[in-house]
């Protein structure tokens, strides 16, 4: 007879007794439990103990605990408005190595190039375009809050691995973020850059993604398409991200004491760092936050969302998720545990890696079949 845990009958039993309030104790649960819980359902969770995640790689663990020690230290206080252009050029000096090691490992050329007005950074692979991909091009919204990204740093993060394995053009977009430009200017300057790409490729034959700010952008730009009745896409990606500025769910509490930072009460109302970019726009206004509307939603192209455990948009990207599934579009989730947001920026990790095999074999999947 086996000797394994049948861990699926004792999650039955356990699930039995909590629904009928039978007490399930073990030798050593004899303490009364110190979780309460409010009537309005509110979780009061005692202090625990939290290991890094046995599903995720050496060189994943090593990366998360240097960024959980650093996350111990107290940040200087900064006025963001006041030191904004410091604040960018800190952020572009700290992505650096980043951006060089996957220079070396993803090998690209890149150029400037402009499309209505819309500077970008055109990626292609120093190995050349392969057939197949010379009528196909991806478009890239990089990251970095609606406030501190640009398409020569964090947008080579992120258009280099996709250019390099998929052997495809990719064009990051340098759009307008706040504190100097509001909603909706990125979405205007992304729909510049799609109707100019337009007059070379066909609709179904362009890809859209991005990354944190970028994944969300990316929603709001198919969502703004729609409104200016601008054909969809072949296929997008919203990574590290969702389809809604709210941030909302579990993940919005859980996620930051797991990260080494405080705990948000229930009460506590969100602190978007986008808010520069968002100023006093209704964030469920659906150009902002597609996931309000089914009708919106019903009109996405393929969708492939990408987010991890330790990630505070993970219940935003699920919620994106079931929506989209449930208006009839075809999409994909994929949820890396134990990894963190943007954690496919380090191309050192493994699952940076898998990350990167995943886009490139949904795109190659869903561009062209219109």
């Amino acid at each position: 007879m086996s000797t394994k845990p049948r861990y699926g009958l004792l999650s039955l039993v356990m699930t039995a007794c909590i629904l009928t309030g039978v007490a399930v104790l073990g030798a050593d649960d004899a303490k009364p439990s110190t979780v309460a819980v409010a009537q309005d359902g509110t979780v009061h969770v005692p202090a625990f103990d939290l290991p890094l995640s046995v599903y995720m790689s050496p060189e994943a663990k090593k990366s998360l605990l240097e960024q959980l020690l650093k996350s111990s230290s107290p940040a200087p206080a900064t006025d963001f408005k006041k030191d904004f252009a410091q604040i960018r050029e800190g952020v572009k000096l700290s992505m650096e190595p980043m951006r060089k090691r996957i220079l070396e490992r993803y090998p690209v050329d890149s150029r400037e190039e402009v499309f209505s007005g819309v500077h970008t950074v055109v990626v292609t692979p120093k190995s050349g375009i392969v057939s197949v991909n010379r009528h196909r091009v991806l478009i890239n919204l990089h990251g970095g809050g609606f406030a501190v990204g640009d398409a020569s740093s964090i947008g080579l993060i992120e258009s280099a691995p996709l250019a390099a394995m998929a052997k495809i053009e990719v064009v990051s977009i340098d759009y307008r973020q706040g504190p100097e430009f509001q909603f909706p200017a990125a979405s205007e300057d992304v729909a510049g850059v799609y109707q100019a790409l337009l007059k070379r490729y066909k609709p179904q034959d362009i890809g859209i993604y991005g990354c944190s700010a970028g994944g969300l952008l990316t929603a709001e730009a198919v969502a703004w398409f729609q409104k200016e009745r601008l054909p969809a896409p072949g296929a997008i990606g919203i990574f590290c991200a969702s389809a809604d500025a709210t941030w909302g769910g579990d993940a919005y509490f859980t996620v930051p004491p797991i990260n080494g930072q405080p705990p948000l009460s229930p009460n506590t109302p969100p602190d978007y760092g986008e808010k520069y970019y968002y100023g006093d726009h209704d964030l469920k206004d659906p150009l902002m936050s597609p996931v309000v509307s089914p009708e919106m939603l019903a009109k996405f192209p393929p969708t492939l969302l990408i987010t991890g455990t330790r990630a505070g948009e993970l219940s935003a990207a699920v919620n994106t998720h079931a929506k989209l599934v449930k208006v009839g579009i075809e999409a994909d989730l994929h949820v890396w545990d134990g990894m963190w947001h943007a954690f496919y920026f380090d191309a050192d990790l493994p699952e940076s890696r898998d990350a990167y095999e995943v886009m490139v074999k949904f795109f190659a999947k869903h561009l062209g079949r219109r």
